[in-house]
């Protein structure tokens, strides 16, 4: 289901009729692909919690991962403020398009009213930030899917940081769990330049309060050479050559971190 730039709340009030839970109340979590699980404390995506998503480039395919696997077990999604979102891409990662429901642009005014109305219709609700977003908004959105019990993810793809308040990439208010993408580089083009792009690789790591305070990292393709996320194996460090001849692949030397 898509809607334009209108911004149809009877629409997706609609949705809210059509989109029922199928999960059980007792079932706290939302599953999550297998290599994303090391960024979890809870090993899946609890309900009620706002996960940020913000970085380097490849934090829009993190945040589509990160909903995939609830969208195949037969939860109902939705993406708000991502006019760039490739679809054909969401789907190879895993997200199923029938159960999604899209708004690509709303309205300023009217922004934080849809992003209500997806919270109140589905599970997983994964949101583009607007320049400037109110702390009020997001306190209210934040609190509206504890109540609800879906996940808020807002997407922040160039992710500034507030060192004062804790939030981050324009979401003024701390995030449960935050995953930020630290790091990222394609691979597949061949020294001069040229070839194709075939997988990017990206260091992710994941912070938050509570039990999830001490950061977690892992490396991840995002995508891989199929279009799914798959954990880097044998860990594989691809960098650019400083002289700009294009990515150069290595192996990881101890714990070293990857260079962006």
């Amino acid at each position: 289901m898509a809607l334009g730039r209108s911004g149809d709340v009877e629409a997706l009030q609609l949705a809210a009729e059509w989109a029922r839970p199928v999960a059980l109340a007792g079932e706290h979590l939302l599953p999550v692909l297998a290599p994303l699980t090391p960024l979890l404390v809870d090993g899946g995506l609890r309900r009620g919690s706002t996960i940020s998503v913000e970085g380097a480039p490849g934090a829009t395919t993190l945040a589509m991962a990160l909903g995939a696997a609830a969208s195949a077990a037969g939860s109902w999604v939705a993406a708000v403020g991502l006019p760039a979102l490739g679809l054909s891409a969401a789907a190879e990662l895993g997200v199923v398009l029938e159960r999604m429901v899209v708004v690509t642009s709303p309205p300023a005014r009217a922004w934080a009213t849809v992003v209500a109305a997806l919270v109140d219709a589905v599970e997983l609700v994964w949101v583009g930030l607007p320049r400037r977003v109110a702390a009020g908004d997001a306190r209210r959105l934040a609190a509206r899917a504890r109540e609800r019990g879906s996940v808020l993810v807002p997407v922040a793809a160039r992710g500034a940081t507030s060192a004062r308040s804790g939030a981050s990439g324009g979401w003024p208010q701390p995030a449960d769990v935050r995953l930020v993408v630290r790091s990222s580089a394609w691979a597949g083009l061949a020294g001069d330049g040229a070839g194709r792009l075939e997988a990017r690789r990206a260091e992710v790591g994941a912070t938050g309060r509570g039990a999830a305070t001490r950061e977690r990292r892992v490396a991840l393709w995002l995508p891989g050479p199929d279009g799914r996320v798959a954990p880097v194996d044998p860990p594989v460090l691809c960098r650019f050559d400083p002289m700009g001849r294009g990515p150069v692949d290595e192996e990881r030397q101890g714990g070293g971190e990857a260079a962006g």
